[in-house]
């Protein structure tokens, strides 16, 4: 009996051994999968890195390997004039490199803290350093680019010469410096994907576009002015053809076969990029692809309760506390002894203190160790009764309708303090975004205020809350914007080899300032805000009278060039521009990069230039990340088909 009992015994600590071998074996295989997958983590992240930059310093390249080629073909006394005025160049460069690597290395470090806002503290005293020496070289390049030259030499000719070079890369100096700190930042922080990605993926489709357009051209014996009003009309850029004709005038050739071109293709042009979307959602979209996807979002806002537990932070104040903690924080009300109250900066946190916490939701979790303790309730339901919370504070939304309040910060009206209210969130556009201090007010921002009912009265006396007066349209702004945009059109840039400048024109001049004005306008107290019907009508007013205008300069031969084989050609060369970029390109960005399928459908969208495209994949497509991804391509699409529309003309006609 014994023995059996022995026996059982041994086999059952040979079993304990087999087991913790088998159990060494499976750690170690684990150990080698999560190893290989760091691995391949780890290159994935390096090419997500590298690439951009990499495709970024081939840019540069290719720029200084053209200013080569254009230098062979002008004499030896501009060669030398060029790289006396390029020693100012060389300055800069070590001013910008300076300034770039130093905000790189404070910027990495608050990077691992998580402390992006010392992160925009340390970018804006950079650009603002970059931009001053910047303007002040540029200023001296064309207010006296001989004096400049005199420091190297005394050379009259050269000087001459050099002059004229200096004043035009005076232009340049005012964008470098900003460019070269910004892509600085970027890369310190990891984030040179997101200013490049869908970017690159639109560049793509402009530049395939017009390749196609030049190949169409000698291989069909399409003349060039009108494939360009084809490539117009089939991009939906109205614009572009705009500069296009503008151009033709300019070289005393016939500009009405453009409007043309663009006449035939221009409904194609609409229809091609949602077949595009269509086909590759028909051909590699799944139904998961459609499922919208959560995402690290830095305006969208979270709502917490915590409780105070860690001794860490008893008996110190709002104020000393958020000074300790990397993550952007709003109180919104404080429990405590069974009173609740709005806590000022200044209040003293007490042990047991319950906190209804407003951040995002990626920072709970740091919170949560500052704090002590998360309660489990979800306070992020739409159908949640603030009101009923609890009986001495209510929750109401006003709306800033005061002129004054236009680009102030939030903090600077310190309403916490002088009226014993908190603002927990403010939402912009369909937009959420936390209320910070250094958030920029704009007109027709709404805040939810929180506190008791007579000083939410006050509140709103200071904010405004007279809807009434944002049913009326702000179009001074608007005004402004086509004046300096037309002046701005109006601008000749001279390039080597090219007898004609080129312009902006009436079309690009007024995008540069409106994106200007929509970015710069409110910090500077000008008040940008239109209501959206005043901007749905002046959109469809101008739709309205460009197509006017189009069918009265294209419609005497419009039926003449459908009804004939030459019009069938153009209508499926109209076709071809269309499909074949937004097809190839869609599937690359798709298939190949893994963008979801809302960005790079509205990243088609965008670099095509159609908005009627964009409304059907907003109405098909969950989510906002379609409009988002138009919103970013847009405006360098826009530009580059404008200034190329030109190009093709000057260079190919010449």
């Amino acid at each position: 009996m014994y023995a059996s009992r022995k026996n059982t015994c041994v086999e059952s600590e040979k079993r304990n051994q087999v087991c913790t071998e088998q159990n060494k074996t499976e750690n170690v295989r684990n150990t080698m999968q999560i190893a290989v997958m760091k691995k391949d983590d780890f290159y994935r992240q390096m090419f997500k890195l590298a690439i951009p930059i990499i495709i970024q310093n081939l840019l540069s390249a290719a720029v200084n390997s053209s200013d080569v080629i254009m230098l062979n073909y002008v004499g030896q006394s501009a060669i030398s004039a060029v790289s006396l005025a390029a020693n100012y160049s060389n300055i800069l460069f070590m001013v910008y490199y300076g300034l770039g690597t130093g905000a790189s290395l404070l910027c990495a470090q608050y990077f691992g803290k998580k402390n992006m806002q010392a992160i925009h503290a340390v970018e804006g005293i950079a650009l603002r350093f970059s931009f001053a020496i910047s303007a002040l070289v540029a200023l001296a390049a064309f207010t006296m680019p001989q004096r400049m030259l005199l420091l190297f030499t005394s050379d009259q000719e050269l000087i001459a010469i050099g002059s004229s070079y200096i004043r035009i890369m005076g232009i340049t100096y005012l964008c470098w410096g900003v460019t070269e700190i910004y892509l600085a930042i970027l890369r310190s922080i990891g984030r040179v994907t997101i200013s490049m990605t869908l970017n690159m993926l639109a560049l793509g489709v402009v530049l395939l576009g017009t390749l196609l357009t030049v190949v169409a051209s000698y291989a069909t014996g399409v003349s060039l002015p009108d494939m360009v009003g084809i490539l117009c009309g089939a991009t939906t850029n109205t614009p572009a053809l705009g500069a296009a004709q503008q151009t033709l005038k300019q070289m005393g050739m016939d500009s009405s076969t453009p409007a043309l071109g663009c006449a035939v293709a221009y409904p194609m042009g609409v229809v091609g990029v949602i077949l595009a979307v269509l086909l590759i959602r028909k051909v590699l979209v799944r139904k998961e692809d459609l499922e919208i996807k959560e995402k690290d979002d830095a305006n969208k806002t979270y709502i917490a309760a915590f409780q105070v537990h860690n001794p860490a932070i008893f008996n110190k104040s709002i104020k000393d506390i958020a000074r300790m903690s990397y993550p952007k924080f709003v109180i919104s009300r404080l429990w405590r002894d069974g009173h609740v109250s709005i806590p000022t900066s200044d209040k003293i946190l007490k042990e047991g203190d319950r906190l209804l916490v407003v951040t995002a939701e990626k920072d709970a979790l740091a919170l949560t160790v500052l704090f002590g303790e998360q309660e489990n309730t979800d306070w992020n339901k739409e159908d949640i009764d603030w009101n009923a919370i609890d009986s001495e504070l209510i929750s109401q939304r006003i709306v800033v309708t005061r002129p004054e309040l236009n680009g102030k910060k939030l903090g600077s009206l310190r309403l916490r303090n002088h009226y014993g209210i908190n603002i927990s969130r403010v939402y912009r556009s369909g937009v959420q975004l936390l209320a910070t201090p250094g958030l920029v007010l704009q007109l027709g921002d709404r805040l939810t205020v929180v506190g008791e009912a007579a000083a939410i009265q006050n509140v709103e006396k200071v904010l405004g809350n007279a809807v009434k007066s944002l049913k009326e349209p702000n179009l001074v702004v608007v005004f402004i914007g086509i004046v300096l945009g037309l002046a701005l059109g109006a601008i000749p840039f001279s390039f080597p080899g090219v007898s004609t400048p080129v312009k902006l024109g009436l079309a690009g001049g007024p995008i540069i300032v409106g994106i200007l004005l929509g970015t710069f306008g409110p910090r500077i107290h000008m008040i940008t805000y239109t209501t959206r019907s005043a901007n749905l009508m002046l959109r469809a007013l101008g739709l309205s009278m460009y197509l006017a205008c189009l069918g009265l300069d294209a419609g005497a031969h419009f039926f003449d060039t459908v009804f004939r084989p030459e019009g069938l050609l153009w209508i499926g060369l109209g076709a071809g521009l269309t499909i074949i970029p937004t097809v190839l390109v869609g599937f690359v960005a798709f298939k190949m990069m893994k963008i979801d399928f809302g960005s790079v459908s509205g990243m088609l969208c965008g670099s095509m230039a159609n908005p009627m495209a964009l409304n059907y994949v907003n109405d098909t497509i969950p989510g906002d990340n379609p409009s988002v991804a138009y919103a970013t391509v847009y405006p360098l699409c826009m530009f580059l088909r404008v200034i190329i529309a030109q190009v093709l003309l000057m260079f190919l006609l010449n």
